[in-house]
């Protein structure tokens, strides 16, 4: 029986003890910190700026300037829930105590409205979640529309960089490179769903000799869209799906969150027209938008994140490291099958 992660059947104590048990990443010689690198949102983690500081399209003026956070105390000790004012894109990477069972890594990606990132409740909050089962979280600190970015390029480019970054490092971090994937509750499901359909004129954008990431993948090996905000497919209905498209997870509430299932439906459902293996949906009757893992009363849309493990393991992600997982399989056959 899976267990449930939400504030009702999980102690604030076995939470607290997961998060602090995650190993400490070992940065790489060549990532001294640069411009502002904040403080991790839990112990043990580990924050890796995602570019050097003289990236041409990073505003330089300003990548020394502090990040701005709401903390709520709740009356014990202070928890960020809210982060603005990023210029210098990072990574706050958790590597699970027993990811030797699986070398899973999920790049969650916070919502926010591109006004903010709530990495409290959609980021930070899924490091012990993901814990119990040795999948390692990386939680990302993309740029924000807000602050002068472009949502659709900036911040979907620091996504796309996130997985290289996590993908270069898997040996070293004792990762498969294989079962790298990535996560977006609204607002960052729209940077999860381009990540989803573009890894391929991103690869082909960014293959300078000077990048030394250049070589390596940005296709994310699973996705999860949760509540997402405008996809691809809500901007053109056309868009095309590669014939090695990963598999996606969807979750939102129904008519309670009616713009964002329909957001979700509107990536879904020309997915399945496509018959592109392994995706899945749970449109929820009862329940509203945001909160991540959030207590809801009991309702179902309280277990989507179990439901979201129920897939996770039924494709072969939890199974040992280096063992083909039944989603690479079944890619494989649909790419095959849409190129003959």
């Amino acid at each position: 029986m899976i267990p449930r992660f939400n504030c009702s059947a999980v102690s604030l104590a076995v939470l607290f003890l997961a998060a602090s048990t995650v190993v400490h990443a070992a940065a790489p010689a060549s990532s001294a910190p640069a411009g502002f690198v904040p403080e991790p949102l839990l112990p043990g983690g580990l924050v890796i700026p995602l570019y050097p500081p003289d990236a041409s399209f990073l505003k330089r003026d300003r990548i020394n300037e502090p990040e701005r956070y709401n903390i709520h105390s709740g009356g014990g000790p202070g928890k960020t829930q809210t982060v603005v004012n990023i210029h210098n894109p990072s990574i706050e990477v958790h590597l699970a105590p027993g990811r030797a069972a699986n070398g899973a890594a999920v790049i969650v990606v916070p919502g926010g409205g591109h006004r903010m990132l709530w990495v409290g409740s959609e980021g930070s909050d899924f490091v012990p979640f993901f814990a119990f089962y040795n999948v390692s979280t990386i939680v990302l600190r993309n740029r924000l529309r807000s602050e002068g970015y472009v949502a659709e390029v900036d911040a979907v480019n620091d996504a796309f960089q996130a997985i290289r970054y996590v993908r270069a490092h898997a040996e070293e971090w004792k990762l498969d490179p294989a079962k790298i994937g990535i996560v977006g509750f609204s607002a960052g499901g729209e940077l999860a769903a381009p990540a989803a359909l573009f890894y391929g004129d991103f690869a082909d954008k960014h293959r300078e000799p000077a990048d030394p990431l250049a070589q390596v993948s940005p296709r994310p090996d699973f996705v999860g869209l949760i509540y997402p905000g405008p996809t691809p497919f809500t901007r053109d209905p056309a868009t095309k799906i590669p014939a090695d498209v990963p598999p996606t997870f969807v979750a939102s509430a129904g008519s309670g969150d009616r713009v964002h299932a329909l957001w979700a439906q509107e990536y879904f459902m020309p997915m399945l027209k496509a018959a592109v293996p392994n995706l899945e949906s749970h449109i929820y009757g009862a329940g509203d938008h945001g909160g991540g893992m959030k207590f809801r009363n009991g309702i179902p849309l309280s277990t989507w994140q179990e439901r979201y493990m129920d897939w996770f393991r039924d494709l072969g992600f939890l199974n040992p490291p280096g063992a083909e997982t039944k989603a690479a399989r079944e890619v494989a056959a649909y790419a095959k099958k849409a190129g003959s």
